[in-house]
């Protein structure tokens, strides 16, 4: 009687929680004139217990970020900047592997705007964005912004209002105060300066990688000798080193500069997001890596490397500024797959980076030269030159070939096409890095290496650190998280089998796919269409457990781990239901003749994702992941309520036997 007791109050409490349309986040915008082009548009989002929604800049692999979507920009208006936010709270997802970056409580963004266009009369923005509690929910919103008259020398802020959230409620808020304003620019401000200063570290050890290659090594000594030779005293030998490491400065500091101006400072990150990118970029890493192990060496034009040393020879602060653009010229075959790599990396992050990073390299190239020109006893020191600059040159090229395949795995992540999933990622570099342990081990000799009759020390323990590594990846085949690579491989969802090869439930065990069907979790067949899975049903004559769910939802991705993974349910899921999951964040567009507006929502529906996202809340007046209900091979509803997120695997059994029981009957 108690346990009777207990399964009708989880159903009265699912039905409570599931049968309804969740919106936990409320949202306030205004819009505050700046001059009389250009305006400020500020989104205050209110969030309620316990709930929260991600950043715009939550790392990828992990749940959906924020995205703002300006309608109508075109020959109306330009965007200055990037839409900035409010601080943000970092968690790690256990589920995802990543740390995402999330808000709870409260979230302010604003995006400053100029109007080109004298006759615009408003400024139309949706937002893209994903809560979570116990379910995840995808939202879209959209707001307009009424652009304010200028009736006098002083306007007042305008607010506008949330034109799907809010349509009946005529109540407008005040607008947000300018400290609110200073606030969310001063934490943003924090936010960018943070990243800037990782992209400045990374370039500069990765200068001090280049400085340990045979192209630019060797060059020290002869460089400093010559300074400290040629002046009439010391002190001009100095200030010549110390010209000539700040013209090594400025020179890539302008290759930065010049690839942000090209590109343009926020059109960047958005490359940088393009599948076609991703893909350019791991061919462009997969090249550099080449190079590096020796396959051939990029080198720039003779005739560049001759006119420069001719201009060299004119003696003087301009003489001693090509001196420096002949050493990155003549040193290019082993510092351009470096600075390449490096560019790609700094595009990702968008804005100033790529001049930052030129900065940190080249800060690392020249502070050598102009310190062993302080200090020329120092170069007794020094290692000679040898065979050892080459095993560098060519650990870096073992190195840029596993981190291009980041680049392709983003790729394949954004189109959903598991082609290279995470089992792939880590074969990969499971053979890239025992290759590279094998090549210090000496076990493998590449096209420019020395004759080697023992290994040193320093090679034999850099070798046990990389076999370490190598070994410490293995197991992450069979479903170890490998926390130390996280965000690197695809996450454990994103598999052949998100327990691990070898645990069952793959592909291989369901045989011969029905037409539309996928293999879905632990092996179950799945259809990510609606009609088709209400076909096969029909076709076979069982019931359908029908599966709202996202990509990104945790709850969705907790509840088929260790809920569908259990022995009976897992039993029930293969043999007596047929599962159609449909997706309601697939980005996938639809076809032109396949969009449309919803009658419910006003919402245009664009994507699959939408359209799954509009069948839910139009027919069963929910919008929450994951969402369950049990149906008839016509469609119709057999579970007396939906079920949700809870682990309880006992509950969820009865929960499906109910609905089945019912179609038998």
């Amino acid at each position: 009687m108690k346990n009777l007791f207990f399964t009708l109050l989880s159903f009265f409490v699912i039905s409570i929680t599931q049968a309804q349309i969740l919106d936990p986040v409320k949202w306030k915008t205004s819009i505050e004139p700046i001059s009389d082009t250009e305006f400020l548009l500020k989104f205050d989002a209110t969030i309620q217990k316990d709930w929260h929604f991600f950043s715009q800049f939550t790392p990828d692999g992990g749940s959906l970020p924020t995205v703002f979507i300006y309608e109508n920009s075109k020959n109306n208006y330009q965007l200055i900047g990037k839409t900035t936010e409010s601080k943000y709270k970092k968690v790690y997802s256990e589920i995802f592997e990543v740390e995402e970056y999330m808000f709870e409580g409260s979230a302010q963004f604003s995006q400053l705007v100029k109007v080109t266009n004298p006759a615009l009369k408003s400024i139309k923005v949706d937002v893209e964005y994903q809560a979570c509690l116990e379910q995840c929910i995808q939202q879209f919103k959209s707001f307009e912004f009424k652009l304010p008259i200028k009736e006098s020398a002083v306007i007042a802020p305008v607010e506008t209002v949330d034109t799907v959230a809010t349509t009946n409620d005529k109540t407008q808020e005040k607008v947000a105060s300018k400290e609110l304003k200073t606030e969310i620019e001063k934490e943003t401000k924090k936010e960018e300066q943070k990243g800037l200063w990782t992209i400045f570290i990374i370039a500069f050890f990765s200068g001090f990688a280049a400085l340990l290659t045979p192209c630019v090594f060797p060059m020290i000594p002869m460089t400093v000798s010559f300074f400290t030779k040629q002046s009439k005293d010391r002190a001009k030998g100095i200030k010549n080193a110390i010209i000539y490491g700040i013209s090594i400065i400025v020179i890539y500091v302008a290759l930065g500069s010049a690839i942000t101006a090209i590109f343009g400072a926020d059109s960047l990150n958005e490359l940088s997001t393009s599948v076609a990118f991703n893909v350019i970029f791991f061919a462009l890493l997969v090249f550099f890596a080449a190079s590096f192990l020796g396959a051939f060496e990029i080198v720039l034009p003779n005739s560049w490397a001759n006119k420069v040393d001719r201009q060299a020879d004119r003696g003087g602060i301009i003489g001693i500024f090509f001196m420096a653009l002949a050493l990155a010229i003549v040193s290019f075959s082993c510092t351009g797959p470096i600075v390449g790599t490096l560019i790609v990396e700094a595009a990702s992050k968008g804005g100033i980076a790529p001049i930052v990073g030129m900065l940190g390299f080249s800060s690392a190239i020249a502070l050598p030269f102009m310190l062993f020109a302080l200090f020329p006893g120092w170069m007794n020191s020094l290692p000679k030159s040898g065979g050892w600059l080459n095993t560098v040159k060519v650990s870096l090229g073992f190195l840029e070939l596993a981190f291009a395949f980041k680049f392709l795995s983003n790729a394949d992540l954004v189109l959903q096409l598991h082609w290279f999933e995470r089992e792939t990622f880590l074969a990969i570099w499971i053979a890239v890095f025992g290759a590279w342990a094998l090549y210090l081990f000496g076990k493998i000799t590449l096209p420019h290496d020395s004759p080697l009759t023992h290994i040193s020390v320093g090679r034999l323990f850099m070798g046990l650190f990389v076999l370490s590594f190598t070994v410490y990846l293995i197991p992450g085949l069979w479903g170890a998280p490998l926390k130390i690579i996280s965000g690197f491989p695809p996450p454990l969802n994103y598999s052949e089998s998100p327990t691990g090869i070898g645990s069952g439930g793959g592909a291989s065990d369901i045989g011969a796919l029905p037409k539309g069907a996928h293999s879905g979790p632990h092996g179950i067949i799945a259809f990510h269409d609606y009609e088709d899975g209400l076909a096969y049903a029909k076709q076979i004559n069982k019931p359908i457990l029908l599966d709202f769910t996202g990509y990104a939802c945790v709850n969705c991705r907790k509840m088929e781990d260790y809920v569908w993974s259990d022995k009976k349910i897992l039993s029930i899921l293969k043999n007596e239901v047929v599962l159609i999951s449909l997706y309601v964040d697939d980005k996938k567009e639809l076809p032109e003749n396949e969009k449309y507006v919803s009658k419910e929502t006003g919402k245009k529906i664009k994507t699959i994702g939408n359209k799954w996202s509009d069948f839910q809340i139009t027919k069963y007046k929910a919008n929450a992941q994951p969402y369950y209900l049990i149906l008839d091979t016509d469609g119709n509803t057999l579970s007396e309520e939906p079920a949700s997120y809870d682990p309880d695997i006992d509950l969820y059994e009865k929960w499906l036997r109910n609905g089945i029981d019912k179609f038998v009957k």
